[in-house]
């Protein structure tokens, strides 16, 4: 693309980036707002730089694809948050996840304050400050800080996150797809999913925590520029495993096979 066609694209669409980073500012109210938006005016500028007209799909549509994730990447990579609020929601969290497994469902506030010995406020206050940590944000979460946006050419971006979202799901293997599916589609306890497999209620948050692991690592890979760029997977599975899962995924449609395939077959 010419530099000044180039350069056009990214004046027109500035407005995404403002959008994108008052929306997250929002909902992250300690994020820093100008590290946000630097990271999305370079996503946009790298943006335009990739963008192939015949692939059909609007530009606006795929450089907002781009600034989110490369926002998100961006409050990951930073300590952005206060360490009192980052060492209550560790805390808060903790507890939380302790007594989801204990009990099979997840606890109420008042549970977890009796717990920890603390007033329910001070559990309230735990939550929302995990609410907007973002170093541990899970694929659920992370899609729903992302800004969505009002434009209605965008349905095409919407549709490919949704494709590459089941396809990441349905390539998981067999134990973790069916956990996946039992608590997040049929909405089904942990206690529930433990006795019909016969493992432990820890086992079963081992298995759910690797799957979101892996399908953020997916995401990550689908979203580079090039997959030999892709930030170091977060999962604890073994590069065999990983490379079986990304085949899988590829196998799935056409438009996945750049970004899954091994780097050295691609």
């Amino acid at each position: 693309m010419p530099l000044r066609a180039r350069n056009q694209l990214v004046v027109d669409h500035l407005h995404i980036v403002g959008a994108a980073t008052a929306h997250i500012a929002a909902k992250l109210t300690q994020a820093p707002r100008d590290d946000l938006a630097a990271a999305g005016a370079f996503a946009l500028v790298r943006a335009a730089e990739k963008f192939n007209e015949s692939l059909g799909v609007p530009f606006g549509a795929y450089a907002r694809e781009r600034i989110n994730w490369a926002m998100l990447d961006e409050l990951r990579s930073m300590d952005w948050a206060p360490a009192e609020a980052r060492a209550r929601a560790k805390a808060t969290t903790r507890v939380q996840e302790t007594l989801s497994t204990t009990l099979g469902r997840r606890p109420t506030i008042a549970e977890i304050a009796e717990a920890m010995g603390v007033a329910t406020s001070a559990v309230k206050q735990g939550l929302e400050d995990a609410g907007r940590t973002v170093t541990s944000l899970d694929v659920p979460a992370a899609v729903d800080v992302i800004w969505a946006g009002d434009m209605p050419e965008e349905s095409a971006m919407y549709a490919e996150r949704d494709e590459l979202l089941h396809h990441a799901i349905d390539a998981l293997p067999d134990r973790k797809r069916f956990i996946i599916h039992a608590i997040y589609f049929d909405d089904r306890t942990v206690k529930d999913i433990a006795a019909e497999i016969g493992v432990s209620h820890a086992a079963v948050s081992q298995h759910r925590s690797e799957a979101m692991r892996m399908l953020r690592d997916a995401i990550d890979r689908h979203y580079a520029d090039d997959p030999r760029a892709a930030s170091a997977p977060t999962s604890h599975s073994s590069p065999t495993v990983l490379d079986a899962y990304f085949g899988r995924i590829a196998e799935k449609g056409q438009r996945f096979a750049r970004a899954f395939l091994n780097p050295a077959h691609v």
